[in-house]
């Protein structure tokens, strides 16, 4: 009977959702008979392939709500499919590596650092676990969550005892059972590090870690910076993966910065945007909406027993739903702009101008050229915003070409300004003989002063957006702290120039111009 529920690892829950999940119906399916869970050989052959009736069998405690109920998202049931994949060991360098980001208190920290894991410890799928975080005290905190389980549950200990008891030393000491590190009799280890920590050449006796679970590797955003992202991304590439270039890797986490580490996965995730690392380091990202709309546009609940449809509805407009929930940075409180001083619309185009702010190189370390494109109007005295456009392209005639393709699409444009404190001249000879007038602009104002001159505007309702410009957006609302700020640059020059222009110098007076004249 036993061969007859193990059924094979594609199979599994295929195509199965949260509303379709019914826990007496997988019960009913995977234990047909509730005598085998009576004893510790019964529970092992059931849960060795299934980690999530393993959840429910060894921690249903930590899968329980307050009310006593049990109950799943899309998420969980997606993570438990691949936790799944451990069962197999990676034959290729780099094969199992992914991320997942999905909403605050969907439990990414309890299936991915405790469930997941310890399904995989009790059967053997992995021997060794390394787990990072920001700091070392949140990494061994999951470590001493783990621990407590393999000190204290019953059903545990009695099932899998060389997994809760630690190895010992011939003089009767264990070998490792600290806050930063835990050796079982199994030969089992879980290690707890912070990023930052020293963790190169980790390894107990000749084994390396085959589990890499990073959790919340960045900190808030108050205490963290762009500089700081390079550098813990630089950690992530060169420190940790290469641990072991078998290992899977499991990075979970919420966005805590526009264009952080984890912001770049959700844009990659979500089809918007892939960063070179992503590409290099292969990785996926999975991404996991709280609102999930189907192809005709119905909607539904990413884990409808928790959060219904007509809550996340009611709050979808709210700041806190696009930083918490849908890992949206743009839920961030800015230094300058807030997601409030964004309104859309259009107003008709009196003038409309390409405005560029340009980079002197196209390296994968280098700022992006910007591509604004403003108009403004003389009924309304107001500027919309149509495009804002990151690109990464060297100073030459690709970049002459995207500014072409700029300008058919859209023909209004009768004027190119470009900032010229960086590449000098050298732009007048990319942008030769365009179908516009370009004229150049160096800026003598501390950007700072600039962006507050613009944001007066934004805020008294004189800057439209046509549409969601997410880029921009984006950008304004993490600037100055931002990597990047060339779409700040470049739109805020363009509205500069249509709603602060220079004051043209007053004629010299009569008796000064025939004073001049004698001279």
């Amino acid at each position: 009977m036993l061969d007859t529920i193990t059924e094979p690892l594609d199979s599994y829950l295929a195509g199965v959702d949260a509303e379709a999940f019914n826990l007496d119906r997988f019960l009913d399916q995977y234990v047909p008979d509730s005598r085998v869970l009576d004893d510790a050989e019964g529970r092992r052959a059931l849960t060795r392939l299934n980690p999530l009736l393993f959840g429910l069998v060894y921690l249903r405690h930590h899968l329980t709500d307050a009310e006593g109920t049990v109950s799943f998202g899309d998420a969980h049931l997606d993570w438990v499919r691949a936790a799944r994949r451990w069962i197999r060991p990676p034959t290729r360098p780099a094969e199992q590596r992914d991320a997942y980001i999905a909403p605050r208190s969907t439990g990414k920290s309890t299936m991915w650092f405790l469930v997941l894991p310890m399904w995989a410890a009790a059967h053997g799928f992995v021997k060794f676990i390394a787990a990072f975080s920001a700091s070392a005290a949140q990494a061994e905190a999951h470590l001493s969550t783990f621990k407590l389980e393999l000190d204290n549950n019953a059903r545990l200990r009695e099932d899998y005892p060389d997994l809760c008891a630690p190895a010992k030393r011939p003089n009767g000491g264990n070998v490792a059972d600290t806050q930063r590190m835990y050796v079982a009799a199994s030969q089992f280890a879980f290690a707890a590090r912070g990023m930052d920590s020293s963790s190169l050449g980790m390894k107990v006796g000749s084994h390396r870690p085959d589990l890499l679970l990073l959790d919340d590797v960045e900190p808030d955003e108050s205490s963290y910076s762009a500089d700081q992202a390079g550098k813990r991304l630089t950690t992530l590439k060169d420190a940790i993966l290469p641990l072991n270039i078998y290992a899977r890797v499991v990075l979970v986490g919420t966005v805590t910065m526009p264009n952080s580490i984890v912001h770049q996965l959700v844009k990659h995730g979500r089809g918007v945007e892939t960063a070179e690392w992503i590409r290099d380091e292969n990785f996926r990202a999975h991404y996991s909406a709280p609102i999930i709309r189907a192809d005709d546009g119905a909607e539904r609940s990413m884990w409808p027993a928790k959060w219904p449809l007509a809550y996340l509805k009611s709050i979808e407009h709210t700041r806190s739903y696009a930083k918490n929930m849908a890992n949206d940075p743009m839920g961030a409180d800015g230094d300058y702009w807030c997601a409030e001083d964004f309104r859309y619309g259009t107003e008709p185009a009196t003038h409309m101008m390409l405005s560029i702010d340009p980079a002197v190189t196209a390296k994968a370390t280098s700022d992006y050229t910007g591509l604004g494109v403003v108009s403004w109007s003389a009924r309304t005295k107001s500027c919309t915003v149509h495009a804002a456009i990151p690109v990464r392209i060297p100073p030459g005639a690709k970049l002459r070409e995207r500014v072409l393709a700029v300008l058919d699409e859209f023909p209004e444009i009768g004027l190119i300004v470009i900032e010229t404190n960086q590449g000098g001249d050298a732009w007048a000879a990319i942008l030769h003989s365009m179908p516009v007038k370009v004229k150049t602009l160096h800026q003598r104002e501390p950007k700072e002063v600039r962006a507050a001159r613009v944001l007066n505007h934004y805020q008294r309702g004189r800057v439209l957006h046509a549409k969601p410009l997410r880029d921009l957006e984006e950008q304004m609302v993490a600037f100055p702290k931002a990597p990047h700020d060339d779409l700040v640059d470049c739109v805020g020059s363009a509205i500069s120039r249509f709603l602060d222009p220079p004051k043209r110098p007053a004629p010299a007076s009569a008796s000064k111009q025939s004073y001049v004249g004698r001279r």
